[in-house]
């Protein structure tokens, strides 16, 4: 079926049927300004950002410290409103008779920043190097969850580049092939690695592409200035297909490493809205300026990730203990408080709309949970005379420490486990991750696109994410089944498998949690966390 988009139209995609809707709402692509709202004459935003980027190149990143900055800087085919449907960006409208082959037909007109057509030979070139195995992206394995023709093969080094799904029908046509149905194609579209990149661009300065005055981007900013460890800069980009409907003129991502730094450039007027906001000031300022702080859903999962091949960790009853000790209910409500839920599962509640059910153990009393904990301990060897030591790895940062302290003393108080604590930099704890270098590591994940699918992925054997090296073959057949399908009642026998194993401790489920000033309008959390810059505008104040 294709669908042409125009006014007053809008598209949900429901369990893989695209379903036109008639209705008042004209889909909005940019900043909507109130009519009568006085406009700053600067049009400048400063936003905190946690760390300093790895890169640019979105086929070199694989965290929301990046991502960030690159959802502005780049679109993609589609993305999606704020009722969750199905948007059009750099294509207009799209076919599929099977769900298997899509056509994608592009927007005329689009250019790149440097002022180039973007053609459908663009998308073929950006995700054949996705894939490419001498890039190494760390999101490598996207297109094998989306299922696209010979990504594994290509991944793997056993095919060529060429032979991935991927065509070029015309400069305005792309062709994309998946091995099987894939209800929720569209859906997976809109996260930030599927962007094209400019092949000419990385041909010529190489890995040097991303600085500033070589780089090319397609989104309503393009970057012009980047100073390590201070700020990155990015302005508006007058090539940009919708630009008329783009109102800021810059935006200002300044790296702030402290939440406590933040929060106090906040105060001070140097920072328009914030990446987080510190614990410890939370209440106060609930109380101070509770019109300036924005809590909202967010579909991700802050957990603990075993080593599942490094001794004692590679026993299950060990897993299974450390994770039953802990009061997540403690840690969601006094260490944090800011509306997090504890989280019993890696998958969030509501996540694409549906809710799968949890452990048992969810529904017993902290005292049961502790009890069989020791249970478990004793019986894999661990006791007075043996205790278990180890070493819990986290990134640099205020709310990491917190939680690392009350889950550590937790375990100390309940089993007698001595976990030592170790912080290291955003950059060398990935790292170090990938290395398989930890016992113990902070992890966390926010869907890449609302589905179960997003969390279940990601865990199979062999996968690029799947740095805890799990590996159950009753688990991967029932995500693949899943994936094929799109069967819940898969996707919930796979994610009991998963519980049960423990190769992870989920810890608590997210809340977007930031600062914005009053004078900032359009401002808006999606779901997955990402804001979008040209939805932003700055009242006059």
């Amino acid at each position: 079926m294709k669908v042409n988009f125009i006014k007053n139209n809008k598209v949900k995609i429901l369990s893989g049927l695209i379903m036109l809707l008639c209705g008042g709402i004209s889909i909005s692509h940019a900043a909507v300004v109130p009519p009568g709202t006085p406009l700053a004459e600067k049009q400048e935003v400063s936003r905190s950002q946690g760390a300093e980027p790895a890169s640019l190149d979105v086929h070199k990143v694989e965290s929301d410290m990046e991502f960030n900055i690159i959802h502005d800087f780049f679109d993609g085919l589609v993305y999606t409103d704020r009722q969750g449907n199905i948007e059009p960006k750099l294509a207009e409208s799209w076919e599929t008779k099977d769900n298997k082959t899509w056509v994608f037909h592009l927007r005329e007109g689009i250019k790149w920043s440097d002022g180039t057509p973007i053609t459908a030979q663009d998308f073929v070139y950006s995700w054949r190097r996705l894939v490419d195995p001498n890039i190494g992206s760390p999101y490598g394995s996207y297109l094998e969850n989306l299922g696209m023709m010979n990504a594994n093969a290509v991944l793997t080094g056993k095919k060529k580049g060429e032979e991935l799904g991927v065509k070029a029908l015309d400069n305005m046509t792309l062709e994309v092939r998946l091995e099987k149905p894939m209800g929720d194609f569209l859906q997976a579209l809109t996260h930030v690695v599927m962007v094209p990149l400019n092949e000419k661009v990385i041909n010529q300065y190489g890995d040097k592409w991303t600085r500033p005055g070589n780089f090319v981007g397609n989104g309503p900013f393009k970057l012009s200035e980047w100073k390590v460890n201070e700020k990155i800069v990015g302005v508006r980009n007058k090539q940009y297909w919708d630009d008329k409907n783009t109102v800021l003129d810059k935006i200002n991502y300044l790296v702030i490493g402290s939440e406590k730094a933040a929060l106090s450039r906040y105060l001070a007027g140097e920072v328009d809205f914030t990446d987080t906001i510190p614990l410890e000031s939370f209440a106060s300022l609930q109380k101070t300026i509770k019109d300036q702080v924005y809590i909202s859903p967010k579909v991700g999962a802050y957990f603990y990730e075993f080593n599942n091949k490094k001794p004692p960790f590679d026993n299950i009853k060990v897993r299974q203990a450390l994770n039953l000790a802990i009061d997540r209910e403690v840690i969601a409500n006094k260490v944090l408080g800011q509306g997090q839920k504890p989280a019993y599962t890696i998958v969030p509640p509501n996540t694409g709309g549906f809710n799968l059910t949890g452990p048992d153990y969810a529904l017993w009393t902290q005292a049961q949970r502790i009890e069989k904990a020791k249970t478990l301990l004793n019986e894999a060897g661990f006791n007075k005379n043996n205790p278990l030591k180890f070493n819990l790895l986290y990134n640099t940062n205020e709310a990491h420490k917190k939680v690392a302290i009350a889950v550590s003393s937790m375990w100390k108080k309940n089993l007698g486990v001595d976990a030592v604590l170790q912080n290291q930099e955003w950059k060398v704890l990935l790292d170090n991750m990938h290395q398989g270098k930890f016992e113990v590591i902070r992890r966390a994940w926010v869907a890449d696109y609302n589905s179960p699918m997003s969390f279940l992925n990601m865990f199979m054997t062999g996968q690029v994410k799947n740095t805890s090296l799990y590996s159950n073959p009753d688990y991967d057949a029932l995500i693949k089944k899943s994936g094929e399908t799109n069967d819940i009642p898969s996707q919930q026998k796979g994610l009991d498998i998963f519980t049960k194993d423990s190769p992870v401790m989920p810890i608590y489920y997210y809340v977007n949690a930031k600062m914005v000033k009053p004078y900032v309008g359009g401002f808006y959390v999606n779901p997955m966390g990402y804001i979008s810059a040209k939805d932003i505008y700055i009242i006059k104040h």
